[in-house]
């Protein structure tokens, strides 16, 4: 079953244009490093519309384990502790089946 891992994120109020940058620049280092991800997108809200949230992350993977490895990868787990826990406020996720 391949699926598909959704994030996204609001960031904490005082959180500059230059860390979301970070982030996303971080982020999208991802799919060079981490062959299991089969399609990878991250970046801010567009801001079209009220009630959003600031950050979205779409990850596409052959199946389960391949997920699971993404998730666990030392260099996915670093960008979470350097990257988006400093500026996250909260933190909401789900994967579906593609």
């Amino acid at each position: 079953m391949s699926l598909r891992h959704l994030v996204l994120l609001k960031f904490h109020p005082d959180t500059s244009a230059d860390q979301a940058e970070a982030l996303a620049t971080g982020l999208r280092e991802l799919p060079s490093i981490i062959p299991e991800i089969v399609a990878y997108r991250v970046g801010p809200d567009l801001g079209l519309s009220d009630g959003t949230w600031d950050f979205g992350i779409s990850a596409d993977f052959a199946d389960v384990d391949d997920w699971a490895t993404y998730r666990d990868h030392p260099e996915h787990q670093q960008r979470i502790r350097d990257l988006v826990l400093p500026i996250t406020a909260e933190r909401m996720a789900v994967q579906i089946a593609t």
